[in-house]
Protein backbone atom coordinates (compact mmCIF):
# COMPACT_ATOMS: atom_id res chain seq x y z
CA UNK A 1 0.00 0.00 0.00
CA UNK A 2 1.24 3.02 -1.09
CA UNK A 3 0.98 6.03 1.89
CA UNK A 4 0.89 8.75 -0.61
CA UNK A 5 -2.12 7.96 -2.10
CA UNK A 6 -3.71 6.33 0.43
CA UNK A 7 -3.51 9.65 2.18
CA UNK A 8 -3.81 11.78 -1.50
CA UNK A 9 -7.53 9.42 -1.43
CA UNK A 10 -8.77 10.04 1.86
CA UNK A 11 -8.29 13.82 1.42
CA UNK A 12 -10.17 13.42 -1.84
CA UNK A 13 -12.97 11.72 -0.29
CA UNK A 14 -12.86 14.35 2.67
CA UNK A 15 -13.16 17.07 0.70
CA UNK A 16 -15.56 16.22 -1.83
CA UNK A 17 -17.88 15.52 0.68
CA UNK A 18 -17.22 18.78 2.13
CA UNK A 19 -17.30 20.28 -1.06
CA UNK A 20 -21.71 19.30 -1.48
CA UNK A 21 -21.99 21.98 1.20
CA UNK A 22 -20.72 25.41 0.98
CA UNK A 23 -21.72 25.91 -2.70
CA UNK A 24 -25.17 25.38 -1.22
CA UNK A 25 -24.68 28.11 1.43
CA UNK A 26 -23.46 30.37 -1.30
CA UNK A 27 -26.72 30.48 -3.40
CA UNK A 28 -29.30 30.01 -0.41
CA UNK A 29 -27.62 32.84 1.47
CA UNK A 30 -28.28 34.91 -1.54
CA UNK A 31 -32.15 34.04 -1.69
CA UNK A 32 -32.69 34.61 1.93
CA UNK A 33 -30.85 38.09 1.68
CA UNK A 34 -33.80 39.08 -1.09
CA UNK A 35 -36.55 37.62 0.53
CA UNK A 36 -35.31 39.64 3.67
CA UNK A 37 -35.17 42.67 1.52
CA UNK A 38 -38.81 42.40 0.28
CA UNK A 39 -39.87 41.64 3.42
CA UNK A 40 -38.10 44.83 5.29
CA UNK A 41 -39.54 47.15 2.11
CA UNK A 42 -43.07 45.41 1.72
CA UNK A 43 -43.59 43.96 5.06
CA UNK A 44 -45.31 41.42 3.25
CA UNK A 45 -45.93 38.28 5.75
CA UNK A 46 -45.21 35.99 2.85
CA UNK A 47 -41.15 36.84 2.38
CA UNK A 48 -41.12 36.55 6.04
CA UNK A 49 -42.57 32.60 5.79
CA UNK A 50 -40.40 32.30 3.16
CA UNK A 51 -37.16 33.04 4.32
CA UNK A 52 -37.73 31.65 7.52
CA UNK A 53 -38.04 28.16 6.29
CA UNK A 54 -34.92 28.40 4.19
CA UNK A 55 -33.38 29.15 6.83
CA UNK A 56 -33.90 25.64 8.52
CA UNK A 57 -32.51 24.23 5.47
CA UNK A 58 -29.67 26.45 5.58
CA UNK A 59 -29.20 25.61 9.15
CA UNK A 60 -28.85 21.54 8.44
CA UNK A 61 -26.76 22.66 5.48
CA UNK A 62 -24.22 25.12 7.71
CA UNK A 63 -23.67 21.94 10.36
CA UNK A 64 -23.04 19.38 8.40
CA UNK A 65 -20.24 21.80 6.31
CA UNK A 66 -19.03 22.59 9.54
CA UNK A 67 -18.70 19.00 10.80
CA UNK A 68 -17.00 17.79 7.47
CA UNK A 69 -14.66 21.04 6.90
CA UNK A 70 -13.00 20.67 10.80
CA UNK A 71 -11.46 17.07 9.40
CA UNK A 72 -9.91 19.06 6.09
CA UNK A 73 -8.15 21.34 8.76
CA UNK A 74 -6.56 18.87 11.22
CA UNK A 75 -5.87 16.21 8.55
CA UNK A 76 -3.00 19.06 6.94
CA UNK A 77 -1.25 18.33 10.69
CA UNK A 78 -2.06 14.74 10.96
CA UNK A 79 -1.37 12.74 7.19
CA UNK A 80 0.71 16.00 5.46
CA UNK A 81 2.79 17.08 8.10
CA UNK A 82 5.86 17.82 5.90
CA UNK A 83 3.72 20.39 3.96
CA UNK A 84 2.51 21.98 7.07
CA UNK A 85 6.13 22.54 8.19
CA UNK A 86 7.47 24.06 4.70
CA UNK A 87 4.68 26.31 3.50
CA UNK A 88 2.31 26.14 6.53
CA UNK A 89 3.55 29.99 7.49
CA UNK A 90 1.77 31.02 4.84
CA UNK A 91 -1.20 28.40 3.91
CA UNK A 92 -2.01 29.02 7.38
CA UNK A 93 -2.60 32.27 7.27
CA UNK A 94 -5.64 32.10 5.13
CA UNK A 95 -7.04 29.31 7.08
CA UNK A 96 -6.85 31.40 10.42
CA UNK A 97 -8.15 34.34 9.09
CA UNK A 98 -11.26 32.24 6.97
CA UNK A 99 -11.60 30.69 11.02
CA UNK A 100 -11.77 34.41 12.49
CA UNK A 101 -13.05 36.66 10.14
CA UNK A 102 -15.66 34.54 8.32
CA UNK A 103 -16.76 31.54 10.08
CA UNK A 104 -17.60 33.13 13.43
CA UNK A 105 -18.99 36.26 11.71
CA UNK A 106 -21.47 33.57 9.44
CA UNK A 107 -22.13 31.76 12.55
CA UNK A 108 -23.39 33.92 15.27
CA UNK A 109 -25.52 36.02 12.84
CA UNK A 110 -26.74 32.37 11.85
CA UNK A 111 -28.22 32.24 15.49
CA UNK A 112 -29.40 35.53 15.04
CA UNK A 113 -31.37 33.98 11.88
CA UNK A 114 -32.64 31.09 14.08
CA UNK A 115 -33.58 31.67 16.48
CA UNK A 116 -33.67 35.68 16.85
CA UNK A 117 -36.65 36.70 14.60
CA UNK A 118 -39.11 38.11 17.54
CA UNK A 119 -36.12 39.07 19.50
CA UNK A 120 -34.18 41.65 17.51
CA UNK A 121 -35.79 44.32 15.47
CA UNK A 122 -36.83 43.93 11.59
CA UNK A 123 -33.58 46.05 10.57
CA UNK A 124 -31.45 44.20 12.66
CA UNK A 125 -32.72 40.83 11.52
CA UNK A 126 -32.56 42.06 7.45
CA UNK A 127 -28.35 43.11 8.70
CA UNK A 128 -27.84 39.70 9.98
CA UNK A 129 -29.45 38.04 6.82
CA UNK A 130 -26.64 40.38 4.97
CA UNK A 131 -23.98 38.96 7.08
CA UNK A 132 -24.45 35.58 6.75
CA UNK A 133 -23.98 36.09 3.59
CA UNK A 134 -21.16 37.75 3.28
CA UNK A 135 -19.29 35.77 5.59
CA UNK A 136 -20.70 32.33 3.85
CA UNK A 137 -18.48 34.52 0.60
CA UNK A 138 -15.71 35.66 2.80
CA UNK A 139 -15.03 31.98 3.96
CA UNK A 140 -15.24 31.46 0.23
CA UNK A 141 -12.82 33.86 -0.29
CA UNK A 142 -9.85 32.93 2.00
CA UNK A 143 -10.50 29.32 1.36
CA UNK A 144 -10.09 30.25 -2.22
CA UNK A 145 -7.00 32.32 -1.49
CA UNK A 146 -4.99 29.25 0.49
CA UNK A 147 -6.00 26.93 -2.35
CA UNK A 148 -5.25 29.38 -5.63
CA UNK A 149 -1.68 29.79 -3.92
CA UNK A 150 -0.91 26.17 -4.45
CA UNK A 151 -1.43 26.53 -7.68
CA UNK A 152 0.00 29.82 -8.53
CA UNK A 153 2.25 30.65 -5.33
CA UNK A 154 3.48 34.78 -4.96
CA UNK A 155 4.56 36.32 -2.14
CA UNK A 156 7.15 34.28 -0.64
CA UNK A 157 10.90 33.70 -0.66
CA UNK A 158 12.47 30.03 0.53
CA UNK A 159 14.58 30.69 3.84
CA UNK A 160 16.02 27.60 5.43
CA UNK A 161 13.98 24.82 3.58
CA UNK A 162 10.77 26.60 4.16
CA UNK A 163 8.28 29.31 2.55
CA UNK A 164 8.42 32.68 3.96
CA UNK A 165 5.78 35.49 3.35
CA UNK A 166 7.27 38.51 2.03
CA UNK A 167 4.23 40.31 0.59
CA UNK A 168 1.31 39.31 1.65
CA UNK A 169 -0.52 41.42 -0.94
CA UNK A 170 0.56 39.38 -3.64
CA UNK A 171 0.27 36.42 -2.00
CA UNK A 172 -3.38 36.80 -1.22
CA UNK A 173 -4.25 38.00 -4.99
CA UNK A 174 -1.95 35.62 -6.39
CA UNK A 175 -2.39 35.21 -10.39
CA UNK A 176 -5.37 32.93 -9.87
CA UNK A 177 -6.55 33.86 -6.86
CA UNK A 178 -9.71 36.27 -8.47
CA UNK A 179 -10.54 34.65 -11.23
CA UNK A 180 -11.01 31.05 -8.95
CA UNK A 181 -13.19 32.99 -6.73
CA UNK A 182 -15.55 34.28 -9.05
CA UNK A 183 -16.10 31.23 -10.71
CA UNK A 184 -16.36 29.33 -7.58
CA UNK A 185 -19.10 31.85 -6.57
CA UNK A 186 -20.90 31.66 -9.60
CA UNK A 187 -20.55 27.62 -9.11
CA UNK A 188 -22.18 28.57 -5.82
CA UNK A 189 -25.00 30.16 -6.73
CA UNK A 190 -26.03 27.55 -9.39
CA UNK A 191 -26.31 25.14 -6.80
CA UNK A 192 -28.15 26.85 -4.78
CA UNK A 193 -30.58 28.26 -6.80
CA UNK A 194 -31.16 25.19 -8.70
CA UNK A 195 -31.36 23.49 -5.61
CA UNK A 196 -34.15 26.06 -3.93
CA UNK A 197 -36.15 25.77 -7.63
CA UNK A 198 -36.19 22.24 -7.83
CA UNK A 199 -37.64 22.15 -4.23
CA UNK A 200 -40.25 24.56 -5.61
CA UNK A 201 -40.82 22.97 -8.56
CA UNK A 202 -41.46 19.69 -6.37
CA UNK A 203 -44.37 22.09 -4.72
CA UNK A 204 -45.78 23.20 -7.79
CA UNK A 205 -46.21 19.75 -8.87
CA UNK A 206 -47.98 18.45 -6.26
CA UNK A 207 -50.10 21.40 -5.81
CA UNK A 208 -48.68 22.42 -2.26
CA UNK A 209 -47.51 26.20 -1.17
CA UNK A 210 -48.24 27.49 -4.64
CA UNK A 211 -47.89 31.54 -3.58
CA UNK A 212 -45.02 30.61 -2.22
CA UNK A 213 -43.60 28.42 -4.33
CA UNK A 214 -43.79 30.70 -7.38
CA UNK A 215 -41.93 32.94 -5.37
CA UNK A 216 -39.49 30.84 -4.41
CA UNK A 217 -39.26 29.68 -8.14
CA UNK A 218 -38.87 33.31 -9.65
CA UNK A 219 -36.27 34.58 -7.44
CA UNK A 220 -34.44 31.41 -7.91
CA UNK A 221 -34.42 30.90 -11.22
CA UNK A 222 -33.47 34.70 -12.19
CA UNK A 223 -30.10 34.51 -9.58
CA UNK A 224 -29.63 30.62 -11.92
CA UNK A 225 -30.27 32.88 -15.39
CA UNK A 226 -27.77 34.80 -14.34
CA UNK A 227 -25.11 32.70 -12.66
CA UNK A 228 -25.30 29.76 -15.59
CA UNK A 229 -24.77 32.41 -18.51
CA UNK A 230 -22.21 34.39 -16.39
CA UNK A 231 -20.46 30.96 -15.96
CA UNK A 232 -19.42 30.80 -19.37
CA UNK A 233 -16.85 34.02 -19.15
CA UNK A 234 -16.18 33.06 -15.89
CA UNK A 235 -14.79 29.54 -17.22
CA UNK A 236 -12.97 30.94 -20.27
CA UNK A 237 -11.49 33.28 -18.07
CA UNK A 238 -10.17 30.59 -15.66
CA UNK A 239 -9.12 28.73 -18.60
CA UNK A 240 -7.03 31.36 -20.39
CA UNK A 241 -5.68 31.63 -16.73
CA UNK A 242 -4.43 27.76 -16.94
CA UNK A 243 -2.95 27.92 -20.10
CA UNK A 244 -0.76 30.85 -19.42
CA UNK A 245 0.21 29.94 -15.32
CA UNK A 246 0.12 26.42 -15.46
CA UNK A 247 0.61 25.35 -19.00
CA UNK A 248 1.00 21.03 -18.01
CA UNK A 249 -2.75 21.21 -16.20
CA UNK A 250 -3.95 22.91 -19.51
CA UNK A 251 -2.14 20.31 -21.99
CA UNK A 252 -3.56 17.44 -19.61
CA UNK A 253 -7.11 18.68 -19.97
CA UNK A 254 -6.77 19.28 -23.80
CA UNK A 255 -4.41 15.56 -24.13
CA UNK A 256 -2.27 18.27 -26.15
CA UNK A 257 1.03 15.71 -26.65
CA UNK A 258 2.92 17.99 -28.35
CA UNK A 259 3.64 21.87 -28.43
CA UNK A 260 1.40 23.02 -31.30
CA UNK A 261 0.78 26.25 -33.19
CA UNK A 262 -2.75 26.55 -34.06
CA UNK A 263 -3.73 24.20 -31.29
CA UNK A 264 -6.88 22.54 -31.87
CA UNK A 265 -9.76 22.14 -29.17
CA UNK A 266 -10.79 18.67 -28.12
CA UNK A 267 -14.39 18.03 -27.28
CA UNK A 268 -14.05 13.97 -26.99
CA UNK A 269 -11.50 11.53 -26.79
CA UNK A 270 -9.72 8.70 -24.72
CA UNK A 271 -6.60 9.88 -24.09
CA UNK A 272 -3.87 6.96 -23.69
CA UNK A 273 -0.78 8.33 -21.95
CA UNK A 274 1.25 5.14 -22.37
CA UNK A 275 1.10 5.36 -26.08
CA UNK A 276 0.72 9.41 -26.08
CA UNK A 277 -2.31 9.50 -28.87
CA UNK A 278 -5.87 10.09 -27.76
CA UNK A 279 -8.02 7.72 -29.53
CA UNK A 280 -11.95 8.17 -31.33
CA UNK A 281 -11.05 12.15 -30.58
CA UNK A 282 -13.19 15.25 -31.84
CA UNK A 283 -11.56 18.54 -32.55
CA UNK A 284 -12.19 21.87 -33.60
CA UNK A 285 -8.87 22.89 -35.48
CA UNK A 286 -7.26 25.96 -33.89
CA UNK A 287 -10.18 26.88 -31.50
CA UNK A 288 -7.57 25.96 -28.39
CA UNK A 289 -5.52 29.14 -29.65
CA UNK A 290 -8.04 31.21 -30.35
CA UNK A 291 -9.48 30.71 -27.03
CA UNK A 292 -6.44 30.73 -25.06
CA UNK A 293 -4.69 33.68 -26.78
CA UNK A 294 -6.94 35.19 -29.11
CA UNK A 295 -5.07 33.97 -31.94
CA UNK A 296 -5.63 31.14 -34.07
CA UNK A 297 -2.11 30.43 -34.50
CA UNK A 298 -0.92 30.96 -31.53
CA UNK A 299 1.70 28.42 -29.79
CA UNK A 300 0.22 26.45 -26.83
CA UNK A 301 2.58 24.20 -25.14
CA UNK A 302 1.92 20.28 -25.00
CA UNK A 303 2.98 18.12 -22.27
CA UNK A 304 6.20 17.40 -24.29
CA UNK A 305 7.84 20.33 -23.08
CA UNK A 306 8.05 18.99 -19.10
CA UNK A 307 9.95 16.45 -18.06
CA UNK A 308 8.16 13.24 -17.17
CA UNK A 309 7.97 12.78 -14.15
CA UNK A 310 6.61 17.02 -13.75
CA UNK A 311 3.57 16.14 -16.02
CA UNK A 312 0.26 15.38 -14.84
CA UNK A 313 -1.89 12.38 -15.00
CA UNK A 314 -3.80 12.67 -18.68
CA UNK A 315 -7.05 11.00 -18.31
CA UNK A 316 -8.60 12.02 -14.85
CA UNK A 317 -8.14 15.93 -15.79
CA UNK A 318 -9.20 15.21 -19.46
CA UNK A 319 -12.50 13.50 -18.35
CA UNK A 320 -13.37 15.39 -15.32
CA UNK A 321 -12.59 19.01 -17.48
CA UNK A 322 -14.43 17.67 -20.11
CA UNK A 323 -17.71 16.39 -18.08
CA UNK A 324 -17.80 19.98 -16.20
CA UNK A 325 -17.86 22.03 -19.24
CA UNK A 326 -20.74 19.16 -20.63
CA UNK A 327 -22.84 20.58 -17.36
CA UNK A 328 -21.62 24.07 -17.46
CA UNK A 329 -22.91 23.92 -21.43
CA UNK A 330 -26.18 22.13 -20.47
CA UNK A 331 -27.08 24.93 -17.37
CA UNK A 332 -26.58 27.56 -19.54
CA UNK A 333 -29.10 25.77 -21.78
CA UNK A 334 -31.78 25.40 -19.02
CA UNK A 335 -31.38 29.17 -18.39
CA UNK A 336 -32.09 29.89 -21.65
CA UNK A 337 -35.63 27.81 -21.29
CA UNK A 338 -35.83 28.89 -17.59
CA UNK A 339 -35.70 32.72 -19.21
CA UNK A 340 -38.08 31.97 -22.16
CA UNK A 341 -40.69 30.25 -19.61
CA UNK A 342 -40.39 32.80 -17.24
CA UNK A 343 -41.05 35.56 -19.95
CA UNK A 344 -44.20 33.89 -21.15
CA UNK A 345 -45.68 32.84 -17.72
CA UNK A 346 -45.60 28.87 -18.05
CA UNK A 347 -42.42 28.61 -15.65
CA UNK A 348 -44.76 27.44 -13.11
CA UNK A 349 -46.81 24.72 -14.98
CA UNK A 350 -45.34 23.26 -17.22
CA UNK A 351 -45.09 19.77 -15.78
CA UNK A 352 -41.86 18.63 -17.91
CA UNK A 353 -39.82 22.11 -17.06
CA UNK A 354 -40.90 21.21 -12.97
CA UNK A 355 -39.50 17.68 -13.80
CA UNK A 356 -36.50 18.57 -15.30
CA UNK A 357 -35.48 21.54 -12.21
CA UNK A 358 -35.87 18.37 -9.34
CA UNK A 359 -33.94 15.92 -11.83
CA UNK A 360 -31.23 18.95 -12.38
CA UNK A 361 -30.52 19.55 -8.65
CA UNK A 362 -27.63 17.21 -8.21
CA UNK A 363 -26.31 18.52 -11.64
CA UNK A 364 -24.56 21.58 -10.03
CA UNK A 365 -22.44 19.38 -7.16
CA UNK A 366 -21.15 17.21 -9.99
CA UNK A 367 -19.69 20.06 -11.67
CA UNK A 368 -18.34 21.41 -8.87
CA UNK A 369 -16.59 17.79 -8.15
CA UNK A 370 -15.39 17.35 -11.22
CA UNK A 371 -14.19 20.84 -11.46
CA UNK A 372 -12.42 20.46 -8.63
CA UNK A 373 -11.30 16.72 -9.53
CA UNK A 374 -9.64 18.61 -12.62
CA UNK A 375 -8.34 21.91 -11.08
CA UNK A 376 -6.40 19.26 -8.03
CA UNK A 377 -5.46 16.16 -10.36
CA UNK A 378 -4.11 18.16 -12.63
CA UNK A 379 -2.13 20.04 -10.80
CA UNK A 380 0.15 16.86 -9.93
CA UNK A 381 2.70 16.06 -9.43
CA UNK A 382 2.91 19.37 -7.71
CA UNK A 383 1.34 20.06 -3.74
CA UNK A 384 2.21 23.73 -4.14
CA UNK A 385 2.77 24.42 -7.84
CA UNK A 386 6.98 24.11 -8.65
CA UNK A 387 7.54 24.49 -5.07
CA UNK A 388 7.03 20.91 -3.57
CA UNK A 389 6.03 18.00 -4.57
CA UNK A 390 3.25 15.17 -3.60
CA UNK A 391 5.01 12.91 -2.84
CA UNK A 392 7.46 15.32 -0.42
CA UNK A 393 4.52 16.45 1.26
CA UNK A 394 2.93 13.62 3.27
CA UNK A 395 3.21 12.54 6.59
CA UNK A 396 6.79 10.10 7.12
CA UNK A 397 5.51 9.12 10.46
CA UNK A 398 1.98 7.84 9.16
CA UNK A 399 2.07 4.24 8.18
CA UNK A 400 -0.73 3.17 5.41
CA UNK A 401 -2.41 0.68 7.07
CA UNK A 402 -3.17 4.01 9.93
CA UNK A 403 -4.09 6.26 6.44
CA UNK A 404 -6.18 2.92 5.36
CA UNK A 405 -8.14 2.65 8.41
CA UNK A 406 -8.80 6.11 8.84
CA UNK A 407 -10.20 6.21 4.94
CA UNK A 408 -12.50 3.34 6.09
CA UNK A 409 -14.03 5.18 9.28
CA UNK A 410 -13.88 8.52 7.30
CA UNK A 411 -15.76 7.08 4.33
CA UNK A 412 -18.45 4.70 6.48
CA UNK A 413 -19.20 8.32 8.73
CA UNK A 414 -19.33 9.89 5.65
CA UNK A 415 -22.22 7.91 4.27
CA UNK A 416 -24.34 7.62 7.55
CA UNK A 417 -23.75 11.38 8.05
CA UNK A 418 -25.74 11.85 4.13
CA UNK A 419 -28.50 10.04 4.83
CA UNK A 420 -28.77 11.94 7.99
CA UNK A 421 -29.01 14.77 5.71
CA UNK A 422 -30.95 13.91 3.31
CA UNK A 423 -33.97 11.93 6.15
CA UNK A 424 -33.98 15.92 7.87
CA UNK A 425 -33.99 17.36 4.67
CA UNK A 426 -36.74 15.64 3.16
CA UNK A 427 -38.37 15.80 6.56
CA UNK A 428 -37.45 19.79 6.45
CA UNK A 429 -39.17 20.28 3.01
CA UNK A 430 -42.35 17.88 3.42
CA UNK A 431 -43.37 19.89 6.24
CA UNK A 432 -42.75 22.52 4.00
CA UNK A 433 -43.38 26.11 5.00
CA UNK A 434 -44.99 27.84 7.59
CA UNK A 435 -47.87 26.23 9.72
CA UNK A 436 -50.41 25.16 7.35
CA UNK A 437 -51.88 25.61 3.22
CA UNK A 438 -52.55 29.47 3.67
CA UNK A 439 -50.20 29.98 0.66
Amino acid sequence: MDVVLLSRIQFAVAAGFHFIFPPLTFGITLVILVLETLYLKSDEEIYKTISSFLIKILGLIFALGVATGIVLEFSFGTNWSQYSRLVGDIFGAPLAAEGILAFFLESVFLGVLLFGRNRVSRKVYWLSAFLVFFGAHLSGFWIIIANSWMQTPAGYVMEGGRAVLTDFYAAVFNPSTVIRYLHTMLAGWITGSLFLAGIAAWYLLNKRHEAISKIIMKISLIIYIFSALAQFASGHSSSVQVTKTQPEKMAAFEALWNTMEGAPLSLFGIPVESEQKTYLEVSVPKLLSLLAYFDPDAKVLGLNEFKPDERPPVLLPYLSYHVMIALGALFALLAAVGALMLVRGTAYTARWFLIALIAAIPLPHLANEFGWIAAEVGRQPWAVYRVLKTADAVSVVVPAWQVLFSLIMFSLIYVLLFIIFIVILLKIVKKGPGTGEAY
